[in-house]
């Protein structure tokens, strides 16, 4: 678990939820908070309206002024989490230098994130905390993570963007597998080995790709 994960699974204080000063977005991020706690400790089941109020110190009835029911909670906890792991991720592979960099970095992230948060994920998922709002929304992510892979393809190989844009679309579905691969034998070396294994493939796939004609 990254530390800031870590700290956002440590207990809610009582006082933090009835302090004056937060506003409602605070008060539902603190909520979550506690709902996220609550996921870690590994019990997803446990995860109730009554749990998470409890857990924050709260009322139940305040839960319920921010969330219908206990899926909408669970849908908001895998909302929230998802955007997290988008956002660093989306950093460390925007600081990359080249190609070949971001999706090195953008592997080995998921890996990390795999090992660190995928039990998390998994649990939400089998809870029912994953729905049709969720997949449009990853979609969507997905959609900007090709678009800025593939510009970088063209821009630094010198390739058609049609070309860029199926190469790059198909090397990120084949993240998946990857990290399924990784959850068959979770260890450091595995992993190691799959990364390995992913960098072959995003070279070999555009090595294959023709350079772009050039322009009269």
């Amino acid at each position: 678990m990254t530390q800031a994960s870590a700290r956002r699974a440590e207990p809610i204080h009582p006082e933090a939820l009835d302090a004056a000063r937060l506003t409602r977005a605070e008060r539902r991020d603190a909520l979550l908070d506690a709902a996220v706690a609550l996921v870690t400790s590994g019990d997803v089941s446990a995860v109730s309206m009554e749990a998470v109020a409890e857990h924050a110190g709260v009322s139940r009835p305040l839960v319920y002024k921010h969330f219908a029911n206990r899926g909408e909670l669970l849908a908001a906890v895998y909302q929230r989490e998802a955007k997290h792991l988008h956002r660093e991720l989306a950093v460390e592979v925007g600081a990359a230098d080249t190609l070949d960099g971001m999706f090195r970095t953008l592997i080995r992230g998921a890996l990390r994130a795999a090992a660190e948060r995928g039990h998390v994920f998994a649990a939400l998922r089998s809870a029912g905390g994953w729905n049709r709002a969720l997949r449009l929304e990853q979609r969507s992510r997905d959609v900007d993570t090709v678009r800025a892979f593939s510009s970088r393809a063209v821009r630094e190989l010198g390739i058609e963007r049609p070309h860029a844009t199926a190469t790059t679309a198909t090397l990120l579905a084949t993240i998946d597998p990857v990290l399924a691969q990784w959850r068959l034998r979770p260890t450091q070396e595995h992993a190691a080995l799959l990364e390995s294994i992913y960098m072959g493939m995003v070279s070999g796939a555009y090595k294959a790709i023709p350079a772009a004609a050039p322009k009269n």
